[in-house]
């Protein structure tokens, strides 16, 4: 399954129910805090990040195994994200999306957070969305929130500051 946005305006309900598929086959950027967090769990930055050159810019991203394309942090087993309490402001964001612009879809409205104009959808393919018995709620300023968080530090985020964060960690 890939993204089918819509409009995210009103809290929904949510419980993980280990599809797997956010897991797999996607690029998921990092941020310096990201590497740090995940390293700071005890996981060596050579094993889990990856990096992909956009236009004049080096990103970071999250490795994946190579025989699923499975974030390398993932279980097969369980389903289960091994950093869960340390993963990347992606995955915390997913299966929500914030955007800058709108996307085209029916329904849709800015939202207005912190002096930020924003587009906020969720993946209406997730089955973790309203789904029987759920373990949280989850509400458009939440989202809207760590939007926001993640574009900050991946503005931030640059090839000089990794290698500062590596040096760090090593010491």
């Amino acid at each position: 399954m890939r993204f089918k946005p819509k409009p995210f305006r009103e809290p929904v309900s949510f419980r993980c129910l280990y599809c797997l598929d956010c897991c797999r086959g996607r690029h998921i950027y990092l941020t310096l805090n990201d590497i740090e967090r995940i390293a700071g769990a005890g996981h060596d930055p050579q094993d889990f990040v990856t990096f992909s050159v956009e236009g004049d810019k080096i990103r970071f991203v999250l490795a994946v195994r190579e025989w699923d394309l499975g974030c390398v942090f993932h279980d097969p087993e369980t389903g289960k994200c091994r950093v869960h309490d340390a993963n990347p402001i992606i995955c915390r964001i997913y299966p929500f999306m914030v955007s800058r612009k709108p996307l085209g879809v029916d329904g849709e409205m800015p939202f207005e957070y912190m002096g930020q104009r924003l587009w906020l959808y969720y993946d209406e393919s997730c089955p973790g969305i309203n789904a029987e018995e759920p373990e949280t709620t989850i509400t458009p300023e939440e989202i809207a929130e760590l939007g926001l968080q993640f574009e900050r530090e991946f503005e931030r985020t640059d090839m000089a500051g990794f290698a500062e964060l590596l040096d760090k960690l090593e010491s």
